[in-house]
């Protein structure tokens, strides 16, 4: 075979996996879905990296199983109890049907090369006047450019500057799918495509107790989880030709497949001595994010045009500094002013259906922090959030919407944390105290971080009473808040004991106003042990 011919995705181990043990190993894609049930997790270097990679292997079992049933003849799903009752043949099933899915890979075996002279997987052959990044700018633990170093690397000296293939792939759909705004176009004139799609994404999928679970938990037949079909599937490898245009406007996919391969930029890996050296890119295929609800794994937001009044949707990113049980309202899409993720709603579907005997779902989220207007990438987080499946059905309503008031509530329990240590702050010198009130919040949260995740995933619809649960949950948080309380106030200075007059702005007027500690701590006991409503 010639050198230009290198690296079989299909065959070669490159994905990160996670056993049971806790042991890591590499698989290939066949591999992968042959092992499925005994391989607990994705495990590659970043939880964006794992996610981007999942997109990667749910469009292979759409481009399948929308087409064929699991023993292996064709038919194509033509309704929504088609869509139902496949899904579920594949679950009871415990594994997937590999014949099916080893002769429809192998078919397209030829578009699974890293490296091919007409066909590189997720890349196009050749680039004149691409930017150049190096390998360590690929790396997405890096991520680092001509122009921006890493101070703490988690690689150094020449092992930073190379990548095995194995890493190159990994990393190459990464990039695809995250990548910051920094690339410079060949051509004048033309539209920014913005970050990589999943980067203006607030992503959110599905996580099972092996990795066969998590592929089929996201596995979303039905858009939405309603009733409507997707368009034919048309994932990247079966395009006659591979597209070379930048910055390309398309109209967003109809089908998974063609989404969850979104071409976000054109790639071309650059190779020495064995090893991947760097990468060519340009900006590539994009759409508008408004009201884009082909795309099943993300929050949603309301954004309302100020001269029209039009609403629209908006992916909702993640906050780094924000608990994902914070946003439950915009997970669970219950507000009319919401609209559901729709894996979250196919899962509802499911259980609803009584089609998934599962007692919990688990959520995860991962998510790329960029500064200065996605020029770069600052951080990558993740987060997940276990709570009862009942929750999705009607039978949860009346709790889901009990859970979304006490998170308000709860929200503001520690808004009056904050106001308790600007006060402190304020009698003990300092004139403003903004900065105080934002850490102190920032501990409250902490503090109740674990104790609501433990309130919620222990919630039972079918066994709990509403109200006695609302309340353990309220002297548990007015408990944690009111000793965060005495900690602030005994941390304070001397000086806050007698306290001070400070000159205020209130209604546009100049006031004269004494701040004590007795007195901040005093209107924090009444203001946090108030009963809630």
């Amino acid at each position: 075979m010639p050198d230009s011919i290198k690296f079989n995705l299909l065959h070669e181990e490159w994905i990160l996996v996670r056993k049971p043990n806790g042991q890591m190993k590499e698989v290939s894609i066949l591999d992968l879905f042959r092992g499925a049930p005994t391989y607990q997790s994705l495990a590659g270097e970043l939880p964006t990296q794992d996610v981007a990679i999942l997109r990667v292997l749910l469009a292979i079992l759409h481009a399948v199983f929308a087409r064929y049933n699991i023993e292996g003849n064709y038919s194509p799903i033509s309704s929504p109890g088609d869509a139902l009752q496949r899904w579920k043949s594949i679950w009871d099933m415990g594994e997937f049907p590999m014949g099916i899915i080893e002769d429809y890979l192998m078919h397209f075996e030829e578009r699974f090369w890293l490296f091919h002279p007409e066909y590189p997987f997720y890349q196009v052959p050749e680039m004149e006047k691409a930017t150049w990044y190096t390998a360590a700018k690929l790396n997405g633990e890096l991520s680092e450019s001509g122009n921006k170093i890493r101070l703490f690397p988690q690689r150094s000296g020449g092992g930073k500057n190379t990548l095995s293939y194995p890493e190159a792939a990994r990393w190459l759909i990464y990039v695809n799918s995250f990548d910051d705004t920094s690339a410079k176009p060949k051509q004048k004139g033309l539209p920014s495509p913005g970050a990589g799609w999943l980067g203006k994404l607030g992503l959110i999928y599905a996580y099972g107790n092996n990795v066969f679970e998590t592929l089929l938990l996201n596995f979303v037949l039905l858009k939405d989880g309603g009733n409507e079909l997707w368009g034919e599937e048309e994932p990247i490898w079966e395009k006659e030709s591979v597209k070379t245009d930048e910055r390309t406007e398309i109209t967003i996919p109809d089908n998974p497949s063609a989404l969850l391969t979104l071409q976000s930029r054109r790639l071309h890996l650059v190779r020495e001595g064995g090893k991947v050296v760097g990468y060519m890119l340009l900006g590539g295929d994009f759409f508008h994010k408004e009201n884009a609800f082909a795309e099943q794994m993300t929050l949603w937001r309301v954004h309302e045009q100020k001269k029209s009044g039009v609403r629209e949707y908006h992916p909702k990113r993640h906050d780094p500094s924000r608990q994902l049980w914070r946003d439950f309202s915009a997970i669970i899409g219950q507000d009319q002013s919401k609209h559901c993720p729709g894996v979250v709603a196919w899962l509802a579907r499911l259980k609803a259906e009584d089609i998934i005997p599962r007692s919990h779902f688990r959520f995860q989220t991962a998510a790329v922090k960029y500064g200065d207007k996605d020029f770069f990438v600052d951080d990558v987080f993740a987060d997940s959030l276990s709570f009862n499946a009942v929750l999705l059905t009607a039978l949860g309503e009346a709790w889901v919407n009990r859970i979304i008031t006490i998170i308000s509530q709860t929200e503001e329990m520690v808004r009056q944390v904050g106001y308790l240590a600007q006060n402190l702050a304020k009698a003990s010198g300092d004139s403003d105290g903004s900065s105080r009130r934002q850490e102190a919040q920032e501990q409250a949260y902490f503090l109740l971080d674990m104790p609501f995740r433990r309130w919620l995933e222990g919630i039972d619809p079918e066994r709990d009473s509403i109200d006695e649960k609302s309340q353990r949950w309220w002297e548990e948080a007015k408990k944690i808040l009111l000793d965060l309380g005495k900690d602030l106030v005994s941390q304070s200075s001397p000086q806050a004991i007698v306290g001070r007059y400070v000159q205020e702005k209130q209604r546009g007027k100049d006031v004269e106003r004494r701040y004590t500690a007795p007195e901040a701590y005093n209107r924090f006991v009444y203001m946090i042990s108030k009963p809630l409503n």
